[in-house]
């Protein structure tokens, strides 16, 4: 269940009709009155929120070098689909963390939502994580490989210039240039 939405995000409206679910999108109409009073019917995708944790354990960042069926290796922090709607964005996030990574951490705070496409219902969540508390084997879906990375803030900008990291910067983190400033991003929301 979505805890945190912010007001800018483009929604599907409530008197929307589900015309066509997918394994990933479901395609969404509704009739739209126009400027002129004209109705037209208006479209939307809708699909799982996605999560992401920038986990910092000894002044290093957790990343993962992963591939997944139809993808070759890239570069990019833990996280994945918030397919669970029993758990808020912070369980969902936690949860993918530990079984991607094997860890689990004390300290969590909301960094950035952004929405990638007006035209699709997803909102992707990006939480910063301290204070390691436990280690354990990880837990992989069988579509993923991945291999788990402690990097410097310095080295994380070095991969991030790798064509197969492109989310390892993204807008938000883009004028931020010590690990100090990353750990000090202020919280969007309380959980």
């Amino acid at each position: 269940m979505r805890k945190y939405i912010p007001k800018y995000a483009k929604l599907i409206p409530e008197n929307a009709d589900c015309k066509f679910r997918g394994k990933l999108f479901d395609v969404y109409q509704w009739p739209q009155k126009m400027f002129d009073g004209s109705i037209s019917t208006f479209e939307m995708l809708k699909r799982q929120d996605t999560v992401v944790t920038i986990a910092i354990h000894n002044d290093k960042i957790i990343i993962t070098h992963q591939r997944q069926p139809r993808q070759d290796w890239f570069f990019d922090y833990p996280g994945g689909r918030h397919d669970n709607l029993a758990e808020t964005e912070l369980e969902a996030a936690k949860r993918e963390l530990r079984e991607e990574t094997g860890l689990s951490f004390q300290n969590w705070k909301l960094v950035n939502v952004c929405q990638p496409f007006s035209k699709i219902d997803w909102l992707v969540y990006t939480f910063l994580a301290t204070g390691l508390t436990k280690q354990e084997p990880q837990k992989l879906d069988s579509g993923e490989e991945i291999e788990v990375i402690e990097v410097t803030f310095d080295e994380l900008c070095k991969y991030a210039k790798k064509p197969n990291a492109k989310y390892l910067l993204p807008e938000f983190l883009q004028n931020i240039t010590t690990l100090n400033e990353l750990k000090n991003l202020p919280a969007l929301y309380k959980y």
